[in-house]
């Protein structure tokens, strides 16, 4: 299993699908973050006041998408949250409760031990910048930022840890954080697809919209019976890696019912994303989004024996067997 950051607060449980999850699913189970959850009585601290130093400075690997080398804090750490953007970027300005895709080095101010980085691992984190979700630094530290900018920080315990530290880390509860955060990209409710538009030119299968401007996209049901087997065909096709049978994705949505065309369930309804893992998926988004590539949108036509068959979930509007279509655009592997 592939390690997953310590930065996040607390183990965070994987967004089940209203409509795709099957009886697997459990958006309270934790995944396999390594870090501890805060105590559920404690306050939620006051907002920093944000400073531009004093921060140690980077010696080495300056450029964007390098691995930083930071040296050791000079004298006492700010009692503040200490910020400064190193390269400025020229992308989408991030919100909080936005996700963010970054790089990123954390280091231990007074000694300059790494505890942490996604360099070695050649892995960008993924993360919604949302409360218990990652530590309080990073919230506040990003927000208002630009993707495409180095970001470099210092987070007291206040908005890191707190007096528990991170014994797994090596991080005691005294202990100033640094970091250096390369964002790569931001995600919003707002966000699509991006990539090559696919032709569409099997009359028996639904036509799906090929906007992106964050709104869902259309879905044409065709008079026509729906497949028995399951379909899974480019509508936008994107350059990103290829999604894996294990993967966590991040992604918009929308659901219909062939036979009535009604949309049962849409994350642009409820604007917000979803992230889930494909092992805690219906069979049919499981070996429908397997093998494609992230950026792009995907038509899935699920038939009933890799749905929800003659069980579909209470009160979501999906009759027995119902064969059920669905547009997915695929913005991040996490």
């Amino acid at each position: 299993m592939r390690r997953r950051s310590l930065l996040i607060a607390v183990p965070a449980g994987l967004a089940t699908l209203a409509a795709c999850g099957d009886d697997k699913s459990d958006s309270s189970k934790a995944s396999d973050s390594a870090s501890p959850s805060p105590s559920s009585s404690a306050s939620p601290a006051p907002p920093p006041k944000i400073v531009a130093g004093p921060l140690p400075a980077v010696t080495a690997g300056t450029k964007f998408g390098e691995k930083p080398t930071v040296a050791k804090g000079s004298g006492d750490p700010s009692k503040d949250l200490a910020v400064k953007t190193l390269i400025a970027g020229g992308g989408t300005t991030i919100a909080e409760g936005d996700y963010i895709q970054a790089h990123y080095l954390g280091q231990i101010w007074n000694t300059a031990k790494v505890f942490d980085n996604s360099y070695d691992r050649k892995t960008a984190l993924v993360i919604q910048l949302a409360q218990n979700s990652i530590i309080d630094g990073w919230r506040y530290a990003l927000t208002g930022k630009k993707a495409g900018s180095r970001v470099q920080f210092s987070v007291p315990p206040t908005w890191g840890y707190g007096k528990q530290g991170n014994a797994q880390a090596g991080i005691k509860g005294t202990d100033t954080l640094v970091f250096v955060v390369d964002v790569q990209d931001t995600f919003n409710a707002k966000s699509s697809a991006k990539g090559k538009t696919v032709a569409q030119g099997d009359a028996k299968l639904p036509k799906v919209g090929t906007n992106t401007d964050g709104k869902a996209p259309s879905i044409e049901i065709p008079k026509a019976d729906a497949p028995t087997k399951l379909v899974s065909e480019y509508v936008i096709e994107g350059d990103g890696d290829e999604v894996a049978a294990d993967s966590t994705l991040l992604v918009q949505y929308k659901g219909v019912v062939w036979d009535s065309g009604k949309e049962f369930d849409s994350t642009y309804s409820r604007k917000q994303l979803a992230s889930f893992s494909l092992q805690q998926v219906v069979k049919g988004w499981a070996q429908g989004l397997t093998g494609k590539k992230v950026g792009s949108r995907v038509l899935i036509s699920i038939p009933p024996k890799l749905g929800y068959g003659d069980n579909p979930p209470a009160g979501s509007g999906i009759e027995k067997d119902s064969t059920l279509v669905f547009t997915v655009d695929i913005l991040a592997k996490m």
